[in-house]
């Protein structure tokens, strides 16, 4: 068995398809009208057509449960972007206790969205401020050889 794709329920197709295009350079490509394909294999489907796969008007969004995670190199150049736009933040960007910095947003449909440093990048980081990679992986509680893999 293989996974194949991760499915988003969204009220309204062509705002949510705006929103992934503009906000995390996303694009369609597979169209069957209430159901798209982006790039990265996110699928999108008109709440309308769910209701009646699943036989049920119980939908529901914003539970907060569940995010789409994703990673970028250019992690201030991705807020300095961000902030261009109105979303409703979870939280402002935050550093994690492993040194990785990520910001939290809804998508319209209150899906959260979670944006990270690449963790090469937050790896890069460390050995640039002159941590040593013994340091580096025991603030980012990785393994030494993951953090000479980034050293590459």
């Amino acid at each position: 068995m293989k996974l194949k794709n991760p499915m988003l329920v969204v009220t309204d197709m062509e705002k949510s398809v705006r929103f992934y295009q503009r906000i995390l350079g996303l694009h369609v490509i597979t169209d069957f009208g209430a159901n798209k394909t982006l790039t990265g294999g996110l699928s999108l489907q008109t709440a309308e057509t769910w209701r009646d796969f699943i036989d049920t008007d119980a939908i529901s969004f914003g539970s907060n449960s569940f995010e789409l995670y994703f990673e970028e190199d250019d992690f201030d150049g991705f807020i300095s972007r961000l902030s261009l736009w109105e979303v409703d933040y979870v939280h402002p960007v935050r550093e994690h206790a492993w040194g990785q910095r990520v910001v939290r947003f809804y998508d319209p449909d209150r899906h959260i969205i979670e944006v990270g440093e690449n963790l090469k990048s937050v790896c890069r980081r460390f050995l640039d401020s002159g941590m040593t990679p013994e340091q580096t992986a025991q603030r980012m509680d990785v393994p030494l050889k993951f953090v000479h893999g980034c050293m590459r």
